[in-house]
């Protein structure tokens, strides 16, 4: 038959041998982890060099301070309106497809690009000239997309009356 165990010996870490475990898991994790870290100590080093880790610094010291100012701007009457038209912005944003994007920013781009050029020649056009365009493809094209946007934007005008412009 076994032996009963009346005495349990249990073994206290020595202090010295404990942080001498946590070095080599810090070492090996180092290790491990090399490109990801000189990366981040890189970054660190830029933004030290730029003054931004001074002022974050500067931030966190001060930060009961700048919670207060931060929180009388965000209570000014004006920002209650950008922070409801920016969540506007983004849902809007969100509902476009990046192909119509696409193609509405590149015609903006566009006729931004001529409107320059014309402005840059000081070119002026006659009501002749500008009866004329009319049957350029390209006129037609703007205007037929124009007309459609003031149909759709008059459509939800009409179904929603209360969000009309005044």
């Amino acid at each position: 038959m076994a032996k009963a165990i009346r005495q349990i010996n249990k073994q206290i870490p020595n202090p010295m041998e404990e942080q001498a475990q946590a070095i080599g898991e810090i070492l090996k994790a180092l290790a491990d982890n090399k490109e990801g870290i000189l990366s981040a100590l890189a970054i660190l080093k830029n933004l030290r060099e730029i003054g931004i880790l001074d002022a974050l610094h500067a931030i966190m010291e001060n930060r009961t301070d700048v919670g207060v100012i931060a929180m009388q701007q965000i209570n000014q009457p004006g920002m209650h309106n950008t922070i409801k038209n920016a969540i506007y912005l983004f849902n809007f944003m969100g509902t476009l497809k990046p192909e119509q994007l696409q193609a509405i920013m590149g015609g903006v781009t566009k006729g931004l690009d001529r409107m320059g050029e014309s402005i840059k020649n000081q070119e002026q056009h006659s009501l002749w000239k500008l009866g004329k365009s009319m049957r350029d493809p390209e006129i037609k094209a703007a205007m037929t997309t124009m007309v459609e946007f003031l149909h759709g934007m008059g459509e939800s005008f009409t179904q929603h009356p209360s969000q009309e412009l005044h």
